[in-house]
């Protein structure tokens, strides 16, 4: 969200703006960091990760009942890697004790939510025919890892179970 009118910048091969002030607007990630860092323009608070966010992740990940999967934000996993990146930077200059134990307690929530999620995903690609409502939960990321499992699985179940297949 633009935080005051700004005329419109060329950079080499990019032009952004003009920007009028509290209006929403969508660019690349790192233009609107320089924004951000400029005063030019803040994120908004559903676009920001924190430590809150990502526990109610866990816990609703958690209480799904065997065979399904939450739906998470399709840019979970890049707004993941933003927040621990800036955790990481904020603990490394600020040299606190505080921050550093934050930074791992959310590294800590970020891998019980991911391994969590992968063997589920794992069990989805080992069982046949996924309904299209399990399926569209998954972020880009993890249909990727998704339909690899699934080829990988089957090419494996066919060796194991065709008489002379190749092994």
């Amino acid at each position: 969200m633009a935080n005051r009118n700004c005329p419109e910048i060329k950079l080499a091969g990019l032009t952004v703006g003009p920007f009028d002030e509290g209006n929403e607007y969508e660019v690349y990630f790192w233009v609107a960091k320089e924004l951000t860092t400029l005063g030019m323009a803040h994120f908004r608070e559903d676009d920001i990760l924190d430590v809150t966010k990502l526990f109610k992740m866990q816990w609703k990940e958690g209480v799904q009942i065997p065979g399904q999967i939450s739906e998470l934000p399709g840019d979970f996993y890049p707004k993941l890697r933003r927040f621990l990146q800036d955790l990481k930077e904020q603990a490394t200059q600020a040299q606190q004790s505080e921050k550093f134990h934050e930074y791992d307690r959310v590294k800590h929530l970020a891998r019980d939510i991911t391994n969590s999620r992968l063997k589920k995903i794992i069990a989805l690609a080992a069982a046949p025919g996924q309904g299209e409502q399990v399926l569209k939960k998954l972020t880009t990321e993890e249909k990727l890892i998704y339909d690899q499992l699934v080829k990988i699985i089957a090419e494996w179940k066919t060796k194991i179970l065709e008489p002379g297949a190749d092994m």
